[in-house]
C-alpha cells in the first residue's frame, strides 16, 4: 500500500476513535476528556500504520512504534490522573455556556473532537513517513540522532510534569512560581519536551529520504504548543494571577 492509501485509512481510524471519545463525553457531560484521548490517539494511529506499512523497514517501524507508544500512553495516563474527579475544564464549560447546554453536545463533536481528530491525522503523517518506506533497510545515524533527541524531549516533558505535580501538591507553594529543577532551564519543559519529541520523529522520517515532505507535522505541533493551546494561553493567565511570573520570564 502507498503512503496516501495508508494515510487515508488512518483518517478513518482516527475518526472512529474520536467519535467514540465524543460519545463518552456526552454520557459524562464532560468535553474536556478529549485531552485524555489526545496522546493515546497517536498510539492508535501509529499502530494502524505499523500494521499497514508492510514494506517498511522493521527495525525503524519498531523504533517509531515504541517511541510513540511511550510518549502517548504516558501523556494520556498523566492527564487522566491529573483530571480525575475534577469535572469539566473551565474552557469547555465556557463553550458549553456560549452554545447552550442543550445544543453543545452536538457542537462539541465538530468544535472539539473532529477538529482535534483532523489535527491528529495531519500531524501523524510524520509517523507514517518514518514507517512506510523500505529504504534504508537498516537503522542509520539519523535514527540514532532522532532517538537521542526524543530521549531529551521525553526527559524534559515527563520530569517537568512530575516536578509540577509535586509542587502543586504542597499547600505551601500556593501562589508561587515553580522555577527549580528542569523549570530553571525552560519556562515550559513539558511543551519544550513535547515539541522536541515530534522533531525527533521527523529526523527519523527524513532518514528514509521521504520524510521532508511531512515537515508540516512537527511544525503544526510546535505552533499549537506555542501559540494556541500551550504557552501563549498559559502565560496570559500566569502573568495576571502571579505577579512574580514576570520576573521569572525576565530571568
Amino acid at each position: 500500500m502507498t503512503f496516501f492509501e495508508i494515510w487515508i485509512i488512518g483518517a478513518g481510524v482516527i475518526w472512529a476513535y474520536m467519535t467514540a471519545a465524543w460519545i463518552i463525553s456526552v454520557l459524562l457531560k464532560n468535553a474536556s476528556i478529549v485531552d485524555i484521548f489526545w496522546g493515546a490517539g497517536f498510539v492508535l494511529a501509529a499502530g494502524a500504520y505499523f500494521v499497514l506499512a508492510e514494506d517498511g523497514t522493521q527495525g525503524r517501524k519498531l523504533l517509531i512504534m515504541a517511541l510513540v507508544a511511550i510518549w502517548g500512553l504516558r501523556l494520556s495516563g498523566y492527564i487522566l490522573v491529573r483530571n480525575w474527579g475534577k469535572g469539566e475544564d473551565y474552557r469547555y464549560q465556557q463553550f458549553r455556556q456560549d452554545y447552550g447546554p442543550e445544543r453543545y453536545w452536538w457542537f462539541s463533536y465538530f468544535q472539539v473532537f473532529l477538529l482535534q481528530g483532523a489535527i491528529m491525522w495531519l500531524i501523524s503523517a510524520t509517523i507514517l513517513a518514518a514507517m512506510v518506506h523500505d529504504r534504508p533497510d537498516h537503522l542509520t545515524a539519523l535514527d540514532v540522532i532522532g532517538a537521542m533527541v526524543w530521549t531529551i524531549g521525553f526527559f524534559f516533558e515527563a520530569v517537568g510534569d512530575w516536578h509540577l505535580r509535586r509542587f502543586k501538591a504542597d499547600p505551601a507553594n500556593k501562589g508561587k512560581v515553580l522555577d527549580s529543577g528542569v523549570w530553571s532551564y525552560t519556562r515550559h519543559p513539558n511543551y519544550f519536551g513535547d515539541a522536541a519529541q515530534w522533531w525527533a520523529y521527523y529526523l527519523i522520517a527524513v532518514g528514509t529520504g521521504w520524510g521532508a515532505l511531512t515537515v508540516f507535522g512537527p511544525l503544526l505541533m510546535t505552533f499549537l504548543l506555542l501559540r494556541i493551546s500551550g504557552v501563549a494561553m498559559l502565560e496570559r493567565t500566569l502573568t495576571q494571577t502571579k505577579p512574580q511570573y514576570a520576573d521569572y520570564i525576565a530571568r
